[in-house]
């Protein structure tokens, strides 16, 4: 019978685990994008079934420290949360997945002129750097960390609702460049929704240190700001 503390402790490096793998296929799936590289988009997209794989087998283990522990407290707010963080770092690299396989198929070289001006390279640095910070404030546990991703993330929104005034004013001067700014979009979309998952898993490791549900409270200093 494998005690809590050793069995919290396991499910905890698997955590780690899904951080780092789905990192690294977001990183190669930039880097396949930036360089055109069919290659490295098809390692990304083999890659996908450790991912799913991970993914499932953390979900089981959680169910199964809760049946065989019946946690309380910080134990049962840390196994809940890392569901959480599983969910949303599986749809990370589901992004991941998504952006290579436009390289596989679309096959549309993208100018240098507008991956510039759509601030391409940006969100994925942005992005990637998220990840980075939100696996330090995972494997510290410190909420503090998992704070820093939040402002990160305004980037990420900031350049996501102004991509469609830049592609519209674009099209109209070079509207023979539409399937390059169809495929810039599609992949500025999917970079937007990342970021979002990873203030979702900062969200979580809040939760499990702090006790604190940030996100209804997120919604209602919104909903003030609006109001006044």
């Amino acid at each position: 019978m494998i005690s809590l503390d050793q069995h919290r402790e396991a499910l905890n490096q698997s955590g780690v685990e899904m951080l780092s793998l789905c990192r690294k296929q977001l990183e190669n799936a930039r880097d396949a994008f930036f360089t055109h590289d069919s290659d490295l988009a098809e390692e990304v997209v083999r890659t996908e079934n450790r991912v799913n794989a991970l993914d499932l087998k953390i979900d089981r283990d959680c169910e199964r420290f809760i049946a065989l522990h019946n946690p309380v407290a910080s134990d049962l707010r840390f196994v809940l949360a890392l569901r959480k963080i599983n969910f949303d770092l599986e749809r990370v690299g589901d992004h991941a997945y998504g952006i290579s396989k436009y390289i596989i198929e679309v096959d549309t070289p993208i100018e240098d002129r507008l991956l510039e001006i759509m601030r391409v390279e940006e969100m994925f640095e942005s992005a990637l750097s998220m990840l980075d910070d939100i696996t330090d404030a995972y494997i510290e546990a410190d909420a503090k960390l998992a704070r820093k991703v939040f402002k990160k993330d305004k980037v990420l929104n900031k350049i996501n609702m102004k991509s469609f005034k830049v592609i519209s004013k674009e099209v109209r001067i070079n509207p023979e460049l539409i399937d390059q700014f169809l495929l810039l979009f599609s992949v500025i979309k999917k970079l937007e929704r990342i970021g979002d998952l990873v203030t979702n898993i900062a969200e979580e490791i809040i939760f499990f240190r702090e006790a604190e549900v940030v996100k209804h409270r997120k919604k209602k200093t919104f909903k003030r700001g609006k109001e006044e």
